[in-house]
Order: structure tokens, then C-alpha cells, then sequence
């Protein structure tokens, strides 16, 4: 039904999707049943022209048609919102440590957004724990692409390259207009707003490529704007940098 996780929140999306189809199903069936058992029960009998009973004031079944509702929907609401932090939740506009983390790694963003970053999901986890340090990669989304800068490595690629196991940091913005960057095998969207940077933090898990969609119209060619994640394992992805170095380029 979904398509394979490959990436540390992954699992963890899935067990929520998994509990909202789970009711959702439940509350279909019950209705159906509901309606089918009432169109027979209920229904017309041969010459019968009288009306039906006259059920009003019921307050037993008032409480219940209230409250079941009620606690379904708290209860898919503050899971939600754990499952939500538990993905590294939302860093908060004014929030001047992710400002900071974002300064540190793309400097000249900064200076041109009056001070102001926008931390996507997966942000408020960035000092969680993972194999090695953040790999910080600079995303510019434009009609009709996406262009990933690697500042450490200074390698500019129309594709995304990250190694699996290690957290990697997008800091993303937009040039023109509203874009999306939305892998759905990470099950991570993210939209890229013109005017405000935002950071979005991820762990690949899983090595392979993966299709990076723009899921906002942002134009005639919108359909077209796609790229691709490529994930590799740590050796692949050094071997990588190392054939796609600006030094590397020009010694060969």
C-alpha cells in the first residue's frame, strides 16, 4: 500500500498511517452495516402508508453520537502530534538556535532573509545522535528544477547524493515560486516557500533512488520537475565525492 521506507522516520509515519486507516476502515464497515441493516429492517412495508415513529429528545444517544466522535478525534490528534514530534517537529520562526545551525552552514542565506529560517520537519532533531556528523547540502528550487550544492565538497549536482545512515541537513529556498520537495519513499514533503529558507533534516536507510517530486503547481512544466535522491552506502558515496570533486575533475 505504501512504498518502502527508506529512511528513519519512515516507520514511524507508517505506524500512524497505519492506525488512521485502521479506524478509518472501522468507521466505513460500521456505517455500511449500519445503512444496510436499516434499509431492510426499516424499509416500507406492502400497503403500509403510515409514517414512521416520531424519534426525537433522545439524550442516551445523543451523548453517544457525540462522544465517540469526540475521543476519536482526540485521540487521532495527539497522536499525531507525538508521532509529529517524534519526526523532529516544527523549530519555530523566531527560533534562534536553528537560525544559528543554518548560519553556520549556509552563511550567505541568511544574510539575505533578515534573520528569519524556517526549520521543516526534522530540524528540531538535527543534534540527534547518527552515524557521523550532519552532512549540510544547499537546495535551490526553481522553474522547473532542483540544484543541490555541497558546500564541504563544493560539488554542484542536478541530483541528490547522501550516504545512508548518516543525517543529512537541506537548506532549502525557493527563487521564483512555491515548490515541494517531497520523497514519498521517506516519507517526507516539505514546501520551499520564495523570500524564507527552510531546513529539513532526514536519515537515509535504505541504499537505492528514489524519486524527488515538486508536489506544488508551480507552473505550465510542473509535472516535468523531478530529480532523483541517490542513496549510497558510506564507501559508495566517499567514491562519489571523490569522482565528483572540482580537484579530482581538474587533476584528471
Amino acid at each position: 500500500m505504501l512504498p518502502i521506507d527508506a529512511s528513519s522516520n519512515a516507520a514511524t509515519y507508517d505506524s500512524l498511517f497505519k492506525v488512521l486507516f485502521s479506524i478509518g476502515t472501522m468507521l466505513f464497515v460500521g456505517i455500511v452495516i449500519l445503512l444496510v441493516y436499516s434499509l431492510f429492517k426499516f424499509r416500507r412495508r406492502s400497503g403500509d402508508l403510515s409514517d414512521g415513529l416520531a424519534i426525537e429528545g433522545n439524550l442516551p444517544l445523543e451523548i453517544v453520537w457525540t462522544a465517540i466522535p469526540a475521543v476519536v478525534v482526540l485521540f487521532v490528534g495527539i497522536y499525531s502530534y507525538d508521532i509529529y514530534e517524534r519526526m523532529g517537529g516544527m523549530v519555530a520562526l523566531n527560533d534562534h538556535s536553528a537560525m544559528d545551525h543554518a548560519a553556520m552552514a549556509q552563511p550567505a542565506m541568511q544574510a539575505s532573509t533578515s534573520s528569519r529560517v524556517w526549520g521543516g520537519i526534522g530540524a528540531a532533531g538535527m543534534d540527534a545522535p547518527s552515524m557521523g556528523k550532519v552532512l549540510p547540502v544547499e537546495v535551490t528550487a526553481m522553474q522547473f528544477a532542483f540544484i543541490f550544492h555541497y558546500p564541504d565538497a563544493n560539488i554542484t549536482s542536478g541530483e541528490l547524493h547522501v550516504p545512508a545512515g548518516q543525517s543529512v541537513e537541506l537548506h532549502m529556498e525557493a527563487k521564483d515560486v512555491i515548490h515541494a520537495f517531497w520523497v514519498p519513499q521517506f516519507r517526507l514533503k516539505q514546501d520551499i516557500i520564495p523570500g524564507q529558507p527552510t531546513v529539513l533534516s532526514f536519515t537515509a536507510t535504505r541504499a537505492g533512488s528514489y524519486p524527488i517530486v515538486c508536489a506544488e503547481l508551480c507552473g505550465p512544466y510542473h509535472g516535468g520537475m523531478r530529480s532523483n535522491v541517490v542513496v549510497h552506502e558510506p564507501e559508495a558515496y566517499s567514491a562519489w565525492l571523490q569522482q565528483n570533486s572540482p580537484i579530482s575533475t581538474t587533476t584528471t
